[in-house]
């Protein structure tokens, strides 16, 4: 039988890292990656800030009062992805088997790549030494026989580590291991299992599946197994994931707000990018979904279910906008955030309405002038 070598890459800090190597004045100062410079959370913070306690969402008003000193940039999504795409093609290079994880980090099966490229931790090696000339940055990787362990591997020793997770090794290294320490193991599932004794993972790969099915149902037996280790999952090639679930837009504003023009405006501004984002990857979808944060930062959900498959944005804002007026608004509002999911792939047919066809064509020719151009250069009247 033939045991799986599995990689975790995790990029160490990857958005500030970026940014400290496009502006070398940020090396050893504390920073952060922020969605605004005046109000939103910490995405990402450098190794200098973690002392203070600075970590991804976090407020800046929160992370700006614990370390004063903090240089906070503001983030540049499309240069993170350019990069995270040039990352993925160094990862092909030694593997179709490539799984993205996030933006920032990747499983890869190396089985069948020792052929090729001698041991498994000289695959790494290259790997690492590659990402560091190529892009000026480091990552961290776990090596083990499947994706949970290669993953805690990744996590042990940051940044710029490299751990190996031997099969012999696995029972001696979870044995007393906090169980919050395994992926998929949250704050509130940890406190559960501490309530019933079990603080490691040790403790938790001994716990009969029928005493944890009981308390955590159909997860019961996947948490006996990651206690022992085990994760039968395959690394899935991007070329061959599914679809996305959903595809949603959120922003923080600038100011705790209840008016009704500036959130009106907001909601068709996050109305659009959705749907320019379903129209780029051909998706159309038959469920809206609004999501509002308030200044106490009380945060909830509505969703509507519609007749009809939509992309378009003015659509998508009158069902949210729908849905906003249907509530009542006891505070000023925070956050809002637009949605669309139970996604479908378009399909063509030949439409007898001339005026669907027409509007179609419209939304065509905005996205290619606001690609081209910048967002906004071509929208509707309703947002001015």
């Amino acid at each position: 039988m033939v045991h799986r070598i599995i990689l975790h890459i995790d990029m160490d800090a990857f958005f500030i890292s970026v940014e400290q190597r496009d502006d070398p004045s940020l090396i050893g100062k504390p920073a952060a990656v922020c969605g605004s410079l005046s109000r939103s959370v910490i995405t990402s913070a450098n190794y200098e800030a973690r002392p203070y306690g600075i970590r991804a969402g976090m407020s800046t008003q929160e992370a700006r009062r614990r370390c004063p000193g903090l240089i906070l940039v503001k983030g540049d999504h499309s240069k993170y992805t350019r990069t995270s795409a040039r990352l993925f093609s160094i990862l092909k290079d030694y593997t179709p088997l490539v799984e993205v994880a996030s933006i920032d980090e990747a499983f890869l099966d190396i089985t069948e790549s020792i052929l090729l490229f001698k041991t498994p931790s000289h695959i790494a090696q290259l790997i690492k030494e590659r990402i560091l000339k190529e892009e000026g940055l480091t990552c961290s990787i776990g090596m083990a026989p499947n994706k949970l362990l290669a993953k805690l591997g990744s996590r042990l020793k940051k940044p710029d580590g490299l751990v190996i997770i031997q099969k012999e090794e696995v029972e001696e290294i979870l044995r007393d291991l906090p169980v919050e320490k395994l992926n998929g193991i949250g704050p509130k599932l940890t406190e559960a299992l501490n309530s019933m004794g079990i603080h490691t993972c040790g403790q938790l790969g001994k716990v009969p599946v029928c005493t944890l099915t009981e308390r955590f149902g159909v997860i019961g037996k996947r948490l006996h197994e990651m206690g022992m280790g085990i994760d039968r999952s395959a690394v899935i090639p991007f070329d061959e994931e599914e679809d996305p679930k959903s595809i949603s837009h959120s922003v923080t504003l600038e100011e705790d707000t209840s008016d009704p023009q500036r959130l009106r405006k907001v909601l068709l501004q996050l109305s659009e990018r959705v749907s320019q984002r379903m129209r780029k990857e051909g998706f159309s979808g038959s469920r809206v979904v609004l999501t509002v944060r308030y200044s106490d930062f009380y945060t909830f959900t509505k969703q509507k279910t519609l007749a009809q498959w939509i992309n378009n944005g003015n659509e998508i804002f009158h069902h949210c906008f729908e849905i906003f007026e249907s509530l009542s608004h006891p505070k000023p509002i925070r956050l809002l955030g637009v949605g669309v999911s139970h996604l479908k792939r378009e399909w063509v047919q030949l439409d007898l309405f001339e005026k669907r066809e027409k509007r179609n064509n419209l939304l065509k020719a905005m996205d290619r002038v606001n690609e081209r151009f910048g967002d906004w250069t071509l929208t509707w009247a309703e947002l001015y």
